[in-house]
């Protein structure tokens, strides 16, 4: 097996649908109990009035006729609990005395006392809801309360609030489709943007790396502008290879050649002082070879860590340092100027060490002595000499690589790295020639 087994990734429109559905399956569950609950809430108070109705009915239609107590049941009452056809009735008139007037003794009387009464109650072998509406009499043949009760089972409630939340249940599913149709279209229009992207990289040539310039929303350029940098911080790897392999090619032909015509030379050479001679050149050039490569390997360093090294707190005293260890190796006396404050940037180590030795180096070849290193705030590492400086017309092209400038040859490399390093920092190198002397200073922004 050649790698690890991972679960298979869900498309973004699959998981918005599955979040779409758990929350239409979320909301259809609250909005099912809530349309039971005002259902069963309506059903009750529709029904109540029409118990109301047929008891207050009934009531209206008691009279006294000597002394006794006369229930004339009207029509309208039993066309009231007729709009529950389904439903089995019962009503009941109780006098003063607790005895049933008219109606069946199975209907149940109120738990409690009051004018109006709502309960709940048997029917035989069903539930039903009763009501309880008292009327009273004060007449010299007959005084005291009469209680109405009329009930009915609870049928035509059940099937009222199950037709309502199946109406609302309903009105809940066509709505849920067309949000998770919208949401279905909305993502697929949200997510466009993305193959446009997978097109245009997919046409590109390997080696473009230039930015994607496209019209896309600020949630997509989150992902396009990261995108862009990395394909910069790759061409800025490919573009240091390329020349790196160009520069190898072309500036190492030549001495190359020489060293290995001198060396034939050499090998040819009877008299030993003329092959003295020439082997001393061999060796100058080897030197001057080695050199060489070790700039170019050197920018080729520096190149690469500008985009991968992470930047930690630097101070530029400890850089100057570093990079007077080097010219003090050499034997030469490099003046120090340094701040009894840090200053402190943000950066690689390595990198800007690099830069102040290369700046060193060319004080002390190119350079006339007195040499200072120091440090200055804000973010600056500078070497001085008392020379006047390179050309304007090689100044004029410094920080370009294998420009040379001085009296004595050189790469031209040295420069470049200063500059490159300087760059990859957010800074800049400022070359200053003037009447003391010539100053060559890595600008370096502080760290905040």
């Amino acid at each position: 097996m050649t790698g690890a087994w991972r679960f298979p990734i869900v498309s973004l429109k699959v998981r918005v649908a599955l979040a779409m559905a758990a929350v239409l399956l979320l909301g259809g569950a609250v909005v099912l109990a809530a349309a039971l609950g005002y259902g069963n809430r309506a059903a009750r108070e529709t029904y109540d009035r029409l118990l109301l109705g047929a008891a207050g009915s009934i009531a209206g239609s008691i009279t006294v006729q000597g002394g006794a107590l006369m229930v004339d049941m009207p029509v309208s009452t039993f066309d009231l609990l007729a709009l529950a056809p389904d439903d089995r009735i019962r009503y009941r008139v109780v006098g003063p005395d607790r005895m049933t007037v008219t109606g069946s003794d199975a209907a149940p009387l109120p738990p409690t006392g009051g004018e109006t009464v709502f309960y709940d109650g048997a029917f035989g072998d069903e539930n039903a809801r009763y009501v309880a509406l008292t009327r009273r009499f004060a007449e010299r043949s007959f005084s005291g309360p009469v209680r109405v009760i009329v009930g009915q089972t609870l049928r035509a409630r059940t099937a009222l609030a199950r037709d309502i939340a199946r109406n609302a249940m309903m009105a809940l599913g066509i709505a849920g489709a067309a949000m998770a149709l919208f949401a279905w279209l909305a993502v697929g229009s949200a997510l466009r943007p993305l193959p446009r992207i997978g097109a245009a990289l997919a046409r590109r040539d390997p080696s473009d790396l230039t930015p994607l310039d496209l019209s896309v929303p600020s949630e997509v350029a989150t992902m396009l502008s990261p995108l862009n940098d990395f394909m910069a911080r790759l061409d800025r790897q490919v573009t240091s290879n390329r020349n790196l392999i160009g520069d190898a090619a072309h500036q190492l032909r030549t001495p190359v050649a020489a060293i290995r015509a001198q060396a034939q030379l050499a090998a040819d050479e009877i008299d030993p002082a003329r092959r003295a001679e020439i082997t001393a050149r061999i060796h100058d050039r080897a030197v001057a070879l080695s050199q060489l490569l070790d700039q170019m390997l050197a920018r080729a360093m520096v190149t690469h860590r500008s985009d991968t090294q992470p930047r930690a707190l630097i101070d530029l005293r400890d850089i100057a340092l570093d990079a007077l260890d080097y010219g003090a190796a050499d034997g030469v006396r490099v003046a120090l100027d340094l701040p009894d404050e840090a200053v402190t940037v943000r950066g690689d180590a390595l990198s800007l060490t690099e830069a102040a030795k290369n700046l060193l180096t060319n004080a002390l070849k190119h350079g006339k002595a007195p040499v200072r290193l120091g440090v200055r705030s804000p973010g600056e590492v500078f070497v001085r000499d008392a020379g006047t400086g390179p050309a304007s017309a090689v100044l004029a092209q410094a920080g370009r690589r294998f420009v040379a400038g001085g009296d004595a040859a050189g790469s031209g490399l040295g420069l470049a790295i200063a500059e490159e390093v300087a760059r990859g920092h957010g800074g800049h190198l400022r070359l200053t020639p003037g009447p003391d002397g010539f100053e060559a200073a890595l600008c370096i922004p502080v760290a905040s």
